[in-house]
């Protein structure tokens, strides 16, 4: 959705979250005037509940670029997302996935080093760590479910499809459950589709408890997974724990997630 834009000062300076070597020692300040008439979009009460309790969805798309590093079994992970375009660039210390807003290109340091499925995960904690505000996007259908009890507490809950066509997996489906008082989100569930075509019952949840403000926004500082019994979480998982969050309204330069030499396209499942 197209953010609501007036004169706006913006920096532009190559840069990404692991401060790329700049091109220039100068930052350059143009002025941008949009000109456009915006419509708001609609929303059910409860999704419209959930982004004003996380900042708001203007606020969200206000920003242009979301930046975190990710503590992984193996070191960190820094995750660089252009939030418009939606292009990406995933930096470990063996290899870099990075989507240039055609392609997703893989460079490994070492022969072999990045061992996933690179398209599939290009995206995939930008997307559960921008919840709630990644169901914001186009394309997306919305489900009023009942309450639903997890561990003992009562939630609202909000189920989410997508439009034929929308994305690599268009029939991944997510369940959003929120806190019925302060309408915060606090737990997630998911279903895992990519390379089939058909929807799953297999569901996984994500609890979201822990929140710091990213320049105005409520965002995650950790998200624990847990195991699956009869539908509902049962025992934690694993956990991810998030750093050096910036959120902000200034452009990355395209050259951030182009396509390094040596890298190669990673071809759709």
């Amino acid at each position: 959705m197209k953010s609501l834009l007036s004169v706006l000062l913006l920096s532009v300076v190559l840069i990404s979250c692991k401060n790329e070597k700049k091109e220039s020692e100068e930052t350059v300040e143009v002025i941008k005037t949009v000109s456009e008439t915006i419509q708001k979009k609609e929303y059910p009460n409860n999704i419209a509940a959930v982004f004003q309790a996380h900042g708001g969805i203007d606020t969200w798309n206000h920003m242009n670029n979301l930046c975190f590093e990710m503590e992984v079994d193996k070191g960190e992970e820094t995750h660089s997302v252009s939030l418009k375009n939606r292009k990406a660039k995933i930096e470990a210390k063996d290899w870099t996935i990075g989507y240039d807003g055609k392609d997703v290109w893989l460079l490994n340091n070492k022969p072999d080093a990045y061992k996933g499925k690179a398209r599939f995960y290009h995206n995939l904690m930008f997307y559960f760590y921008a919840m709630p505000f990644v169901l914001g996007d186009d394309g997306i259908i919305y489900t009023q479910l009942e309450d639903t009890e997890l561990k003992g507490k009562s939630y609202k809950a909000v189920k989410v499809g997508y439009e034929h066509g929308i994305g690599d997996s268009p029939d991944d489906e997510y369940i959003i459950y929120l806190n019925p008082e302060s309408n915060t989100m606090e737990w997630l569930g998911y279903t895992v589709t990519y390379g089939d075509d058909s929807k799953s019952n297999d569901w996984h949840f994500i609890k979201y408890d822990k929140w710091e403000d990213v320049n105005g926004l409520l965002l995650p500082s950790e998200l624990i997974w847990y195991s699956t019994k009869d539908g509902k979480p049962d025992a934690k998982k694993k956990s991810r724990k998030f750093s050096k969050v910036t959120a902000t309204e200034t452009q990355l330069e395209p050259s951030v997630f182009a396509k390094p030499k040596d890298a190669v396209i990673v071809p759709k499942a």
